[in-house]
């Protein structure tokens, strides 16, 4: 039977019973501008990946009476806050939000949270993260955000209750996630499985999903209500793994938000375990891919031994100290490559040399981002490429591994390298990348941030890019369906290449970003050139 912790006032937890102790389009083709909004407010972090949300908390959560309710005779209490208007401007022709266009505004109401168990006793148990996992660039909460359409054959059936259910089943495997992280000496990070759960709220919002527009990307509107910030529970340490949201929608559908601890799982294990969670909500009685933990893969060796060039930690200051300060006036904006505009970055490219869309789609947004920044031309810049190593191992990473097996290789070069050399330059330099992710980069790196104290990225003189869209978020059902929208909630620091389908119908990629005011303009006249450039191939 589901165990339910009711959290009235400040949210305390308690160990539960049971547990072990043990466009603007001008001319084709051209890069569609999406929806976007210019904010006043400066966004915490918002050009450094390596930040955190919240303050962590350094005391173990104390506990509240464990209550058990029938699933049958489920009550909802109804959050004695006020109920928040949010609004958010949205354009109807694709261009980014310039005051003129209509504002949607609705409102949420919300239960009380409550504290998710999993549906049987768990071991109790310490499980140390791997030293890949616990690095300072994961120590932060990853919000995602999904969309679900009404489904007939789902009439009647409640997506918080399924999903709620589906969620103790789910942590029955993947119990961990129910735990605390606790740290140790050297700032090394424990899962301490104790059973507490996973914070999960739900609530009704009087509005449609059409109402967020026939294009849906970040970012959202009202984000703090669909993914309601709990009080006492923000922070890395001594809180809930994952926070989880659903709300449902006038029109039958509903949207699932969570927060995620980033040290627990990459993109693609957090997949993993959502879609388990989809699976438990059609009915099956264990997920089709059983959970690995097996951190020390990924642990630094003894003695330790640095084999590689990490130019992703190397802090270098820029003489133009401001290109990352200018934080007053920021721009958010979404940018499409569908087919046309692919094809136009693929004419730069000698025709006898095979690139990806990822490499070129990469390379030229991180030559239109280093030609806004308008530096020296003999300053350094870098890439840094986000690399799933899963399969790099020799044998590769168990089939069910839900840690995080990423790396961020960078390369550096000048400026001036950069932005007067073709095209094919940045993409060679993408390519060589990603092809420094070995088994062996990935020892040096954990033997690297072992040895010098975990320390951050340098994002100062880097563009760091990642492939979101071979995570995978999209197929994510819990019965409903595959998600309308699915991936990050907000834009976030440097550029996520998310799947997405315009309202001509044209699948591509879109890229979400923020910039401030006069840097996003110089992007967005680069970035247009580039597209409408009519040079010969290499001629750029």
């Amino acid at each position: 039977m589901l165990q339910k912790n009711y959290i009235k006032g400040v949210p305390r937890v308690k160990e539960p019973k049971g547990v072990p102790n043990a466009q603007v389009p001008r001319g084709v083709p051209s890069v569609e501008v999406l929806r976007g909004v210019i904010s006043t407010e400066t966004p915490s972090g918002v050009l450094s990946v390596e930040g955190s949300r919240g303050i962590p908390s350094t005391e173990a959560p104390r506990g509240v009476p464990n209550a058990e309710t029938p699933r049958n005779n489920w009550t909802c209490n109804i959050s004695r806050a006020p109920r928040i208007m949010c609004s958010h401007r949205n354009s109807d022709d694709g261009v980014y939000s310039d005051g003129r266009s209509t504002s949607l505004a609705f409102k949420v109401r919300r239960c009380e949270p409550e504290l998710v168990v999993p549906a049987k006793p768990t071991p109790r148990e310490y499980k140390p993260l791997s030293d890949i996992d616990d690095r300072e660039g994961h120590r932060f909460e990853y919000p995602v955000i999904q969309f679900y359409r009404y489904s007939p054959s789902m009439q009647g059936r409640d997506p918080a209750r399924v999903i709620r259910d589906a969620l103790a089943k789910t942590l029955v495997f993947y119990y961990p996630y129910a735990g605390r992280l606790r740290e140790g000496p050297n700032r090394k990070l424990t899962v301490d499985c104790t059973g507490e759960g996973v914070l999960f709220s739900e609530g009704d919002a009087d509005v449609t999903l059409e109402q967020f527009g026939e294009e849906l990307q970040p970012p959202f509107p009202c984000m703090e209500e669909l993914l309601y910030d709990v009080p006492g529970y923000g922070g890395v340490l001594n809180c809930p793994l994952l926070l989880i949201q659903v709300t449902r929608l006038k029109c039958g559908g509903f949207i699932f938000a969570l927060r995620h601890n980033h040290t627990m799982s990459d993109a693609i294990g957090l997949v993993q375990f959502m879609s388990a969670m989809g699976e438990m909500a059609r009915g099956a009685l264990a997920p089709t891919i059983s959970p690995v933990w097996e951190r020390h893969l990924l642990n630094a060796r003894n003695p330790p031994r640095i084999t590689c060039t990490h130019h992703e930690f190397e802090q270098v200051i820029h003489t133009n100290a401001n290109i990352i300060t200018q934080l007053d006036n920021m721009v958010h904006r979404s940018f499409f490559f569908g087919p046309k505009q692919v094809s136009a970055l693929r004419r730069f490219a000698p025709p006898h040399r095979r690139c990806s869309t990822f490499d070129i789609i990469a390379a030229c947004l991180w030559r239109c981002h280093t030609i806004a920044l308008q530096l020296d031309p003999n300053e350094d810049v870098g890439i840094i490429c986000v690399v799933n190593a899963r399969s790099k191992f020799n044998p590769p990473l168990p089939l069910g591994y839900y840690g995080n097996a990423i790396a961020y290789p960078a390369t550096l070069t000048t400026v001036g390298k950069l932005c007067q050399n073709p095209l094919w330059y940045a993409i060679e330099l993408v390519k060589q990348t990603k092809a420094k992710v070995t088994e062996e980069y990935m020892k040096s790196t954990a033997d690297f941030l072992v040895t010098r104290g975990r320390p951050a990225l340098s994002l100062t003189r880097s563009f760091l890019v990642s492939d979101v869209t071979r995570a995978k978020f999209e197929d994510v059902d819990f019965g409903w369906g595959k998600a309308a929208y699915a991936g990050q909630a907000k834009i976030m620091d440097g550029s996520h290449l998310l799947p997405f389908t315009n309202k001509k119908g044209e699948d591509g990629i879109i890229m979400p970003i923020c910039l401030p005011a006069t840097l996003m303009e110089r992007f967005v006249k680069e970035l247009d050139s580039m597209l409408k450039d009519e040079s010969t191939v290499g001629g750029m």
